[in-house]
């Protein structure tokens, strides 16, 4: 094989197994405020790379080291219920999850 197709390939199987990830903060007090972690991920063979996207959501959110961080809503998109393992053959998937972080007075 030429190295200009294992070249392609390989750029693409690195493209696809990249993951994605944002974390947004807005404050209400000097104190306190919420929330909103994203993460992306793909699957293939029930394998999520580089791991499943709701982890790479609250590791982020995690990761910013916030006082009293509480989730409040995490959801991933897409969800198919009984057939989400239609999914877990190939796909990508998304994740937020949002809530409060730090002390709000009395």
């Amino acid at each position: 094989m030429p190295a200009t197709p294992r070249l392609f390939l390989a750029s693409l199987l690195l493209g696809l197994t990249v993951s994605c990830a944002s974390v947004r903060f807005d404050r209400d007090t000097t104190t306190s405020g919420t929330f909103e972690s994203t993460g992306l991920a793909f699957t293939i063979l029930s394998i999520d790379l580089p791991k499943s996207a709701i982890d790479i959501a609250r590791e982020n959110a995690s990761d910013a080291r916030q006082p009293n961080t509480q989730i409040t809503d995490a959801t991933v998109y897409p969800y198919l219920g009984w057939f989400d393992w239609l999914l877990d053959v190939i796909g990508v998937r998304y994740a937020t999850v949002s809530g409060t972080w730090g002390f709000a007075p009395e």
